[in-house]
Order: C-alpha cells, then sequence, then structure tokens
C-alpha cells in the first residue's frame, strides 16, 4: 500500500465473471437539499427478469474507473456480490474527486450547509435511488472500509426507512481516544502526515484526479521524522495547504472539536440489522468495530448486531487472510467471512434468501485457529489473570484482579524501597521504533512483528513467564495497571503483550518473510497512553517529578491461545516511533515544541504492594463456547 490509511482501494482477488456483460453503467449527479450535487455510478443488472436491492458506498478515496465505458473487475465487497447481483451504487464524498461542495474531514453531524452533513446526504441520495432507479425491490444496504465504514455508521444515524442492513467495517468512531489520529492522547505522527499530505489538501474543483502524494526525500521515515521535530512543523512543507492537519495542531486535547466527532454518542434508534467487522490486527481503526458495538447495545436494545472479528489487518477481510507476515492462521478465514457470513448477511436481509445463525459475535482464535461463537463480547463467565511485573524480568500469573478504577496518582510519601521498582532512560533523541524495517510507509504487519529488536534496547523493560504446562486462552479486554514515576513533567508509557514462541518453534519452508520463528516475539496487543491525560483527556495536568501515578489503560480485546510450551511477555518503553510523535518529556504544547524542550527522563515502573504494576487478561474456561465456521 502507498497510503498510511485506506487511501487507495483495497485489492481484491481477479474478477471471475465479466462484469460489463452483466451490468450496465450509470453517472449521474444527484442533488442534496442544500443544492450540492454528488458524483455517483450505478451499477444494474441487465437481467430484468427479477428486482434488485441496492447496495450503495459512499466514500473520500474515489470511484474509478471514471467514464461511461469504463467498468470495475469486482462489484460490491467481494467477487461473490458481484455474482450474486445487486444494483451497486457508488458515491463521491461531498468536496471530493467529482462531487461538488467543500470537503469538511469527518463532518459532525449538522455541522455542513444548511444543517446538512453525511446523513442527510445519506437519506436524500436513498431518497433520489427509490425514485429514480428502475427495477429495485425498495431495500438499501450498505457497506465500507475505514472511511467508507465511518460514512456507514453515518448513515445509520437518523437513517431512511428503506435502509434494512448495514456493514460498518473498521469504522473510525472517536479519533482522540484510539482510532486513526491518536491513542490516549498521543498523536499518531505518521499516519497524520501521510494522509493529510496526501488526501487532505485543498481541492479547487471537481476532479477525477487523485491529489498528489508527499515525495519523502529519504526512503527511512524514522530519520525523516526525527529530523522533522514537532508534529506542526509538518505545515510549513505542505503544498498545497491542509486545513484539517491545522485544526489537529491546534486540538491537542479532548476539547469540543473532537467530541463533536465522537460518533457512538449519535449512533441511537438503529433499528436495522448491523454486521460491525474489525481486525484483531488493525493497526488503524481497531477500537471502532468495538465501540459501535458497544454503543449499539448500550443504546438501542433488541436491535440485531453482531460483532466479527478475525486475524486481519486494516481491510484485510476484503483479501486472503490466511497469513500476516511469518504468521499462518491456516484455511482462508477471509473466504469464510465474504461467502458465509457477508453474503449471507446481506442476502438475507436485503433478498430474503436463505438462512442466518449469525451469533452475537463471531470471533477468529488466533493460537488455534478457528472460528468461535459467543452470545456477547466479552465473554460471559471469564476470569481474570494478573500478569504482576517481577524482579529479574520475571512475569508472575496470579488469578483475580483489583476493581477497576480511574488512574490517579499515588499517595506521596518516601520514596519505594529498594529493588521495588525498574528503571531505564528514556531519551527523546533516540525514540523506539515501531518497526524493524526501513520505510517511510505504514508496515502493516508491524502489529504482529518479532518484537526481538526491540527487546534487547537498554530503555525497554521485558518480563516474561516460565513455559506454559498447558494451553492458556484468553477473550476479552488486556487491561494495563502501570505504577510509574519520571524525572521529567511528562511521559509516554508503551505497554504490549507478546506471545513468544518455544526455542524449538521450526521456521517454515519455504520461508518467503525471513523470519525465525524459534523464540520469535509475536505482538499480540498494545497500546499507548500520555500521562497527562491520566485524570482527564480534556484537562492535562503536568507530571510532578519522581512522583509515582497510577495508570490504567486497555490495550485493546483480544481472543488467542497462548498454547503449551510458549511464554507470556510484557514489554514496556516510553516512545513507538515514528508510529507516534515523540513526547517532549517536559509538559508543554507537544506538537508545537521546541527543540529545546524534549529531554531525557529517567522512567520508573513500581512492581511491589501496594503499587504493583500488572497487564491483566481474561481467561476462558476450558471448553467454553463451540467453534464455528471453518
Amino acid at each position: 500500500m502507498l497510503a498510511w490509511s485506506a487511501a487507495a482501494p483495497l485489492a481484491q482477488s481477479p474478477a471471475s465473471v465479466d462484469v460489463r456483460a452483466l451490468y450496465s453503467k450509470q453517472d449521474v449527479s444527484i442533488p442534496m437539499r442544500d443544492g450540492t450535487r454528488l458524483f455517483t455510478t450505478i451499477y444494474s443488472p441487465r437481467d430484468e427478469s427479477e428486482r434488485y436491492p441496492i447496495l450503495f458506498m459512499r466514500t473520500a478515496y474515489g470511484i474509478p474507473p471514471y467514464g461511461p465505458d469504463a467498468y470495475r473487475d469486482v462489484l460490491g465487497p467481494s467477487v461473490a456480490f458481484t455474482k450474486e447481483r445487486y444494483i451497486f451504487v457508488y458515491q463521491d464524498a461531498r468536496g471530493r474527486f467529482k462531487s461538488e461542495g467543500d470537503f469538511v474531514h469527518h463532518l459532525p453531524l449538522g455541522g455542513g450547509p444548511q444543517g446538512t452533513d453525511e446523513s442527510t446526504d445519506a437519506w436524500d441520495t436513498f431518497e433520489w435511488l427509490l425514485k429514480n432507479v428502475r427495477n429495485h425491490n425498495g431495500r438499501i444496504g450498505q457497506w465500507g472500509i475505514s472511511w467508507n465504514g465511518w460514512e456507514v455508521s453515518m448513515g445509520m444515524i437518523n437513517a431512511h426507512p428503506a435502509l434494512k442492513a448495514s456493514s460498518p467495517q473498521a469504522p473510525p468512531q472517536d479519533q482522540f481516544y484510539g482510532d486513526d489520529y491518536h491513542s490516549n492522547g498521543a498523536y499518531q505522527l505518521a499516519y497524520g502526515f501521510n494522509w493529510m499530505s496526501s488526501n487532505g489538501q485543498v481541492r479547487r474543483g471537481p476532479t477525477d484526479a487523485p491529489g498528489e502524494r508527499f515525495r519523502f526525500p529519504t526512503p527511512d521515515g524514522y530519520q525523516f521524522f526525527l529530523d522533522l521535530g514537532a508534529a506542526a512543523n509538518a505545515i510549513r512543507m505542505f503544498q498545497p495547504e491542509v486545513p484539517t492537519y491545522v485544526d489537529h495542531m491546534n486540538h491537542g486535547s479532548y476539547d469540543e472539536y473532537w467530541q463533536a466527532r465522537n460518533v457512538p454518542k449519535d449512533l441511537k434508534g438503529i433499528a436495522h440489522p448491523v454486521l460491525i467487522v474489525g481486525g484483531w490486527f488493525d493497526a488503524e481503526d481497531f477500537y471502532g468495530p468495538l465501540r459501535m458495538y458497544r454503543a449499539i447495545e448500550a443504546q438501542n436494545p433488541g436491535n440485531g448486531s453482531t460483532l466479527v472479528f478475525g486475524p486481519w489487518v486494516h481491510g484485510g477481510w476484503a483479501r486472503d487472510g490466511s497469513r500476516i507476515g511469518a504468521i499462518d492462521f491456516g484455511p482462508d478465514p477471509s473466504a469464510y467471512y465474504q461467502e458465509d457470513v457477508e453474503l449471507a448477511f446481506f442476502n438475507f436481509h436485503l433478498k430474503g434468501k436463505g438462512t442466518l445463525a449469525l451469533p452475537e459475535a463471531l470471533m477468529f482464535e488466533t493460537g488455534t485457529n478457528r472460528w468461535r461463537s459467543f452470545p456477547a463480547w466479552p465473554p460471559p463467565a471469564t476470569t481474570p489473570l494478573r500478569l504482576e511485573l517481577a524482579a529479574d524480568g520475571r512475569l508472575v500469573q496470579r488469578p483475580g484482579a483489583a476493581p477497576a478504577s480511574p488512574a490517579r496518582p499515588a499517595p506521596a510519601g518516601a520514596p519505594a524501597r529498594p529493588g521495588a521498582f525498574d528503571e531505564y532512560v528514556s531519551d527523546p533523541a533516540k525514540p523506539v521504533p515501531f518497526t524493524s524495517a526501513i520505510t517511510t510507509a505504514e508496515i502493516r504487519t508491524f502489529v504482529i512483528e518479532d518484537q526481538r529488536f526491540a527487546a534487547r534496547r537498554p530503555d525497554v523493560l521485558v518480563y516474561q513467564t516460565e513455559p506454559l504446562p498447558q494451553d492458556l486462552t484468553i477473550g476479552g479486554p488486556v487491561t494495563a495497571t502501570l505504577h510509574v514515576s519520571s524525572s521529567g513533567t511528562d511521559a509516554d508509557f508503551v505497554v504490549k503483550l507478546i506471545d513468544v514462541f518455544p526455542d524449538d518453534a521450526v521456521t517454515p519452508d519455504p520461508n518467503p518473510t525471513g523470519d525465525v520463528m524459534a523464540g520469535y516475539q509475536m505482538l499480540l496487543v498494545g497500546d499507548i497512553f500520555r500521562s497527562k491525560f491520566r485524570n482527564s483527556m480534556s484537562r492535562p495536568e503536568p507530571l510532578v517529578p519522581d512522583r509515582p501515578v497510577m495508570l490504567e489503560f486497555e490495550l485493546g480485546d483480544r481472543l488467542h491461545t497462548f498454547r503449551r510450551g510458549h511464554r507470556l511477555m510484557v514489554q514496556i518503553q516510553s516512545s513507538w516511533f515514528p508510529m507516534f510523535d515523540r513526547n517532549p518529556q517536559t509538559f508543554v504544547d507537544i506538537y508545537h515544541a521546541r527543540p529545546d524542550d524534549y529531554r531525557k527522563a529517567t522512567m520508573r515502573v513500581f512492581r511491589s504492594a501496594p503499587r504493583a504494576s500488572h497487564v491483566t487478561v481474561q481467561v476462558l474456561p476450558a471448553g467454553q463456547a463451540g467453534a464455528a465456521g471453518r
């Protein structure tokens, strides 16, 4: 992929059907209630012996190929849909490519001209299609991945009555807490830079040409972003200007700008069935599907929603999903999802075809590589297990967990006794890289990459268990509870949970990735927390140098089995660069930090009661729930 997000169309398997022979194509411009016209392409089955439902997607990434005689190779989410036959409708979002209007990045509800937004645009589009497209059956579905998934979530709000099924896939839902641009307040520097420089420029008028991509002066992204300095320094590199990036740099806390763009608060009155899809290894929009699922469940009792998570990177379910880097997931999970889940969902709700027996949560269990059904997510009847940091790099398993509580400062007092903490020096001039690759692009496989390159650095703490005597399956949220201090006035902390393969693990032959599987440290889940937001994402507070505080934050959900003979590992560090911008480790406006704001700091991680740092996982009892699918 050339972009850090789904800026280019996601690759799909070559079509085994002749789209031109089966469908006619029509280009139209559909008027919205404020007079803005949105460019739309309609593919209709040439066979009119039956009426077809409409399957709709709106996107900010263009709907090529443009022109009445140029046809897509695949229609809909997969080749299976192309064969099945729907009326497929694609639309350029307001202010993008050939649509009129001004583009506003993730426009809040009612934030456009005359109170328009993506929700009203969906309603107006559906109303026009019902009145002007031949041979439809009056039922509309919508689907989309990433930005397009966000469009689906907006179309679900105040939905048109003809909308009968929606599938938001990797939909960003809150971009300060953990989707796209931030995680727990830390800015995703390289992602934001790449997306904005390629997709966020001011447009001079409707066009079918994509924007100019930024030309990096070096292939070494780590060095490029290190030389860049603070994130706001990128503004001078953007030609033409990128207003949204400027907005990001002026809204460094969870203020009204970000709060207005929180989608889950508006997910009310959702009456039609929803298929929510995510990937366990999605580096961009992992949290969105979970936040959407929880909001729909809480605010729409009785809604027929299903949550699906598979072993995929961002959008991986639209491609072959049998492998990420060195890790093999067995027979292609994407093929099962596309045929038996996604197609079955839309066929049932839009065509009344077949039967549908999807569970509340259909989740792929990595480690054993099987699909499992659950009546809810997180799974019921799990048992918390604390993985406590101990001396000499040991990770100790202790049943039970302390009640969850907001992150708060520990009481001031005497320093912890000797041996009660581990420490390292975090140097912003030499941050810990997020990948071992030399690249300016996002290596999406970094979310499962061997972490030995990080474990060997002096500014990364490493703790691991003894080899497991039997399989251990976790399901649900993974939470970090850290008792930490810094000699500075601000700090980031990254926590990673890792599956360590045994020393006799066999390297496959052939070995296209070149990875050595003996001792492989597979990153399973991890996240970052910016400590100045420990009490409030809206009101940052400085640290008191060398005074311990408690940070508690989610690393993400997982369904995974650590196999017998494997070890559990936890790594802790204070940078993850350039995926996230560097914390200067002084209490300043980080986006506009000056060179002399960046200072070394000594970080301490405490590991003795009452400051016992730990990671909590949820353990499934043996035999809970059965395998589903194949």
